[in-house]
């Protein structure tokens, strides 16, 4: 399932810190920046939604971490759960088997280098033939690091034939664009 955020804006991070578990309380309070908080304590209030609405858990959950830092519910490791955030939406998706998903605003402007950095030929020839480049490789970038996230792997040095990979052709990749058009999500399941 996957829950949304889209009125970061109006989270009273006070009380939000006040429903955490004081891990992600000291977590978030990392955060320099009020936004940023703000998007943090958002999104694990999404999983205590989620956790509550699909299993009745209503105790802050506590996370572990992989071997590369994904994290997982402690005591609940059956449920597994993926986080994402960005300016202005925050997301999260919880399934019974493991989950990656990603958020990401469409920019006004393509950054061609970065799109040269984490595109194959044929991807670049489809983000800049498309009638917004901005919002496909936005699709294309939520589809790559949704993927990442779900294996736990992180950033890799492969991106540019990241989706070409056999354990790529494994996944179901949703991926959602906003009504509006403002930002793209992407959620990876196993097929």
């Amino acid at each position: 399932m996957v829950y949304l955020n889209t009125e970061v804006e109006s989270l009273n991070p006070e009380r939000a810190l006040e429903a955490v578990s004081p891990q992600r309380r000291e977590a978030a309070l990392r955060y320099v920046k009020e936004s940023d908080r703000k998007l943090s304590l958002a999104a694990y209030r999404l999983l205590q939604e989620a956790l509550e609405k699909e299993y009745g858990i209503r105790e802050a959950p506590v996370f572990g971490f992989g071997p590369h830092g994904k994290p997982f519910l402690r005591d609940f490791p059956h449920i597994h759960f993926n986080l994402s955030h960005c300016p202005g939406v925050a997301m999260c998706a919880v399934d019974t088997a493991p989950v990656g998903c990603d958020v990401e605003a469409v920019p006004a402007a393509l950054d061609r280098d970065l799109c040269s950095h984490v595109c194959n030929a044929q991807e670049l020839e489809e983000v800049l033939g498309a009638p917004s480049p901005e919002r496909a490789f936005t699709t294309l970038w939520t589809r790559k690091e949704a993927f990442l996230k779900y294996t736990g792997e992180g950033l890799t040095d492969g991106l540019k034939e990241l989706l070409l990979s056999p354990a790529a052709k494994a996944v179901r990749l949703e991926t959602v664009t906003a009504p509006d058009g403002s930002y793209v999500y992407t959620v990876c399941r196993k097929k």
